[in-house]
């Protein structure tokens, strides 16, 4: 896997965590250390887009998350399409 931009990164945390999930199973789908998954999540739980449900021991994308997540697909989308037709 080559040099991912933090955007990716943070749109590969909110697919995981859609629906709720554990730090070690968004580490692993995200492809991420240790570390840099808790860099990540401190980011995203200060700016409300993943959140910890404290009594199941899980996080979940917020809705803000899921709307940024809609976002980042349809730009990568786009990108694709201008990539293709150049």
């Amino acid at each position: 896997m080559g040099n991912r931009s933090r955007t990716e990164i943070v749109g590969n945390i909110l697919e995981a965590a859609n629906g709720g999930t554990s730090k070690t199973k968004i580490m692993y789908t995200a492809f991420l250390s240790y570390g840099q998954l808790k860099e990540y999540l401190s980011i995203l739980i200060e700016n409300n887009l993943i959140e910890y449900l404290d009594g199941d021991n899980k996080f979940k994308t917020t809705e803000k998350g899921l709307n940024l997540l809609k976002i980042h697909k349809e730009m990568a989308e786009l990108l694709q399409i201008t990539f293709k037709n150049n």
